[in-house]
């Protein structure tokens, strides 16, 4: 399956750059998990950041940040199978679980219930 990793970025941050480093780092310690088990990780991040910093972002939350940010998220959601919902708070990743149970995708909440590929 294409899994979505879901969870805080900039929530709780204050946009500091340490903390969103390490709540990506935290969305990134299970990717790899993932991939053990057989399926693709994807990371919202992995594609939003450089179109950000092209589009010409200066600081979180800017336009060009909004422009990038969730939409990326929402159109990955069309190719993925399935979201693995990491802990902590975000509106972002809720609003991603969101849409991906509108478009029947599995919600994910721990990584051990990610059924190994077949």
């Amino acid at each position: 399956m294409l899994i979505l990793i879901a969870g805080p970025y900039r929530s709780g941050t204050n946009d500091d750059p340490q903390a969103m480093q390490q709540n990506l780092d935290n969305l990134e310690a299970v990717a790899l998990p993932l991939f053990r088990k057989g399926h693709v990780p994807i990371i919202g991040e992995w594609i939003a950041l450089p179109l950000i910093h092209l589009a010409g972002s200066t600081q979180p939350g800017d336009t060009a940040w909004e422009e990038v940010q969730y939409p990326v998220a929402h159109r990955i959601l069309e190719k993925c199978d399935a979201v693995l919902r990491i802990a902590g708070a975000s509106k972002g990743a809720d609003e991603d679980v969101r849409i991906a149970k509108e478009r029947g995708l599995k919600i994910y909440y721990r990584i051990e219930d990610v059924p190994d590929a077949e």
